[in-house]
């Protein structure tokens, strides 16, 4: 169990453009995703505003997102990057677990990746992803590069959505299809 506090609060304002993304998507009635809470334990609270100053995370949790999109099971994370090399450290063996799983059961599972210094949200396949990481397994780089990702994947500005990963998804099953 770790400790609340304001690291974890470091993509929320990437999280909040997720969340507009997906209350758009199922205003149009194109997907219904939910954001996955994370259960906590309060230790302290401000008896004033009744905020929550101190607690406790209850169990680990396993993806930030879980839902359907034109029946099609949908789960992903999201994700922020400061820097060109994105570590794999961010991405906890229990949440690679869930979503490795969750494929199994012939979902899709995917990361949102926000590179903050270049402004550039980025799709990131789960077969990309488990490349990645089973690299990592067998001794090799523990992150991956910005230039090891497919160009593809990047997504365009939206005009009508924050993040629109629709397009991406959507070639990310055409590729299984191949």
């Amino acid at each position: 169990m770790g400790e609340w506090n304001s690291r974890g609060l470091r993509g929320s304002a990437f999280e909040e453009l997720i969340n507009l993304t997906n209350e758009r998507y199922r205003e149009l009635g194109l997907a219904l995703i939910q954001k996955v809470p994370t259960p906590i334990t309060p230790i302290q609270i401000e008896q004033e505003t009744r905020h929550i100053t101190l607690a406790y995370f209850e169990k680990k949790s396993t993806v930030d997102y879980i839902g359907a999109v034109q029946g099609i099971p949908v789960c992903f994370d999201a994700k922020e990057c400061a820097e060109d090399t994105f570590s794999l450290q961010n991405v906890h063996e229990h949440q690679y677990a869930f979503m490795e799983e969750f494929e199994r059961q012939e979902g899709v599972a995917f990361l949102l990746i926000y590179y903050t210094a270049k402004d550039l949200y980025y799709y990131l396949r789960f077969e990309k992803l488990k490349e990645f990481y089973e690299r990592m397994k067998n001794g090799g780089r523990k992150s991956f590069r910005l230039e090891e990702t497919e160009s593809e994947f990047f997504l365009p500005r939206g005009k009508n959505v924050p993040v629109p990963y629709l397009d991406s998804l959507q070639r990310d099953l055409s590729l299984r299809e191949d």
